[in-house]
């Protein structure tokens, strides 16, 4: 077998297989594909790697033609492509945190499908406003005066602070001063947005006197950070939202709060805000932390949090306080290039709808994992080792666990479980999770005590059989 064995192009293009290739992925790109695999064989020819020793034309263009198959999978395989989450890590920022309800799916195709009405007013019949999609939704569940939304919360916290405080001072704890995910950092988002940091207090302790003793005819705001990745303990002191708001009238000053992870009351209470005396959190794993309604009704004059985090919904920052702030807000330069798209209206718009509904403990993802309990995680878990063990080379056991929020949510919180730990015959547990990555779709999974887990609270029931096929297939 030589060089000449080796079919044309233009001949294996008549392959019926390569035929196929070429409608599914375009003639330009599997010529290209064919050149490099015909280039490979050569290689290899060349090296003196041939195979077989019959002259097998037929041979050589099987190899090209299922390299070519190879190697056009691989150039057209998505960088972004949907993973199962069986890390038991609800908000996983890295595996695009969270997953969204089917009601926000739906109508993000059937927004996407076609033209919207971004920005036209249909009843009018003439150019609308963009920034008017889920205000009323946002006032309803919040009580607040006026919402907008943006791209992320850090663009939030970045116009807020551009269109109420730049040039001016902004008051902020030394303890609230933090980094939050892939290095951002407040001092920084401050100092870009054009704001002057004044900083007050200590890392362990600041009072309500520290903010009032730092204000003076340079201050334009009071900023109060959410601490949402970590947690302070010990001798330790912070005042109360309702604190700061009193200083803040009191001097005339605007209070803003960031409270980054966008935690709503009562999820099922059909968009009524209850009574102060009530508790409706009380079988909320975030009960105690503080909710974008709450600081609203405490008198705080602007808030923003993240859309895609606790809520439940797409990546957004949502902003909601007094309708003169909103307004300054609304119009600022920055607006047009923080703005977000017709699909992230049409998903937020939807999952608030479930939240204003009183459905969203059971339709919207990450609350229902968050309320999931390990009693209801245990059946599952139980078939699926049961269905691993009756497979040969495989060994599964239940052991006892704990799930975290994730996103910089509930940090120290950790929520029971039960975890199926898996082993294969021949494999590590390094190497076994590698294989599990590499799936399609891949399992992302983690390894504790040197065995591989799957935590079930992350991955959707429907998924259970699939997770099990995929197990069997490695």
């Amino acid at each position: 077998m030589d060089f000449r064995d080796i079919p044309s192009i233009e001949l294996l293009r008549q392959r019926p297989a390569v035929r196929a290739l070429e409608a599914r992925f375009g003639a330009a790109a599997t010529i290209d594909a064919l050149r490099a695999s015909a280039a490979a064989v050569r290689r290899e020819l060349g090296a003196g790697a041939q195979g077989h020793s019959s002259g097998a034309s037929d041979d050589l263009g099987a190899r090209i033609e299922q390299a070519t198959a190879a190697e056009l999978n691989v150039w057209f395989r998505p960088s972004l492509e949907r993973v199962i989450n069986a890390t038991g890590v609800v908000i996983h920022t890295n595996l695009g945190r969270a997953p969204l309800a089917e009601s926000a799916i739906a109508r993000v195709a059937d927004v996407a499908r076609g033209y919207a009405s971004l920005e036209y007013d249909v009843a009018r019949g003439e150019r609308g406003r963009r920034d008017v999609h889920a205000d009323a939704l946002l006032r309803r569940l919040t009580g607040a005066e006026a919402a907008v939304v943006v791209n992320n919360n850090a663009a939030a916290t970045m116009i807020i602070l551009s269109a109420l405080a730049a040039g001016r001072e902004v008051v902020v704890s030394r303890g609230e001063l933090v980094e939050i995910g892939g290095g951002f950092r407040v001092p920084d988002v401050m100092a870009q947005s054009g704001a002057i940091l004044r900083e007050v207090g200590t890392t362990n302790k600041t009072r309500a006197s520290d903010y009032a003793a730092a204000i003076n005819e340079k201050t334009a705001l009071i900023l109060r950070v959410h601490p949402s990745n970590f947690r302070i303990e010990g001798f330790t002191e912070r005042p109360t939202v309702e604190d700061l708001v009193a200083v803040g009238k009191k001097c005339n000053i605007p209070v803003a709060e960031d409270l980054g992870s966008g935690h709503l009351s009562a999820p099922g209470t059909s968009g009524v805000r209850p009574h102060p005396s009530e508790n409706p959190n009380k079988n909320d794993p975030l009960g105690s932390d503080p909710t974008v309604d709450a600081s609203i009704g405490a008198g705080v004059d602007v808030c923003c949090f993240s859309g895609d985090k606790l809520l439940g919904g797409p990546q957004a920052g949502i902003i909601v306080g007094r309708a003169a702030l909103i307004d300054r807000i609304r119009t600022h330069p920055l607006m047009r290039a923080l703005r977000v798209d017709k699909m992230t209206y049409a998903a937020l718009e939807a999952t608030l709808s479930e939240y204003v509904a009183g459905r969203a403990a059971d339709t919207v993802p990450v609350q229902r994992m968050l309320r999931t309990t390990a009693d209801e995680i245990r059946p599952r878990a139980q078939a699926l080792a049961d269905l691993l063990n009756a497979v040969d080379a495989w060994r599964a056991e239940l052991v006892t666990g704990s799930s975290a929020i994730g996103g910089g949510s509930g940090p120290g919180i950790e929520l029971p479980t039960w975890l199926v730990a898996v082993e294969k015959t021949g494999l590590t547990a390094d190497a076994l999770d590698a294989r599990l990555r590499r799936l399609a779709p891949p399992i992302v999974a983690r390894i504790e005590r040197h065995r591989l887990v799957l935590d079930l609270r992350t991955v959707a029931a429907a998924d259970d059989p699939q997770v099990v096929a995929l197990l069997r297939s490695v």
